[in-house]
C-alpha cells in the first residue's frame, strides 16, 4: 500500500510542478520576456495549456478571472496540497 501512496504523491507533485511552470511561463510571456513566435517556446506553451486546461476549465467556471488575474492555477495548487495532506494523514489507516 505504501507504493500506491508514494505513486499518488508523485503524481500530485508532478502536477504541482507542471502548474508552477505554467504560471511562470504565463508571466514571462505576459511581460514579453518569452515570445510565442519562437517555435520551442510556442511548443512548450501550447503543450502546457493542453495539459492544464482540462483541470483549469471547471475551476474557471466556478471562479472567473477577476481584475485580469486568473485564480484557477492557485486554487488547483491549493487543492493539490489539501489532497497531499489528506493522503499523508490517512495513510496510517491503510496499514
Amino acid at each position: 500500500m505504501s507504493t500506491l501512496l508514494e505513486f499518488l504523491l508523485l503524481i500530485l507533485a508532478l502536477a504541482r510542478y507542471v502548474i508552477l511552470i505554467y504560471f511562470a511561463m504565463s508571466w514571462l510571456i505576459t511581460f514579453q520576456v518569452l515570445n510565442l513566435r519562437q517555435p520551442i517556446v510556442a511548443r512548450i506553451w501550447y503543450t502546457l495549456v493542453r495539459i492544464t486546461e482540462p483541470v483549469f476549465a471547471p475551476v474557471r467556471r466556478l471562479v472567473p478571472p477577476m481584475g485580469g488575474i486568473d485564480w484557477a492555477p492557485l486554487l488547483v495548487i491549493l487543492a493539490i496540497y489539501v489532497l497531499e495532506m489528506l493522503l499523508r494523514s490517512n495513510a496510517a489507516a491503510f496499514y
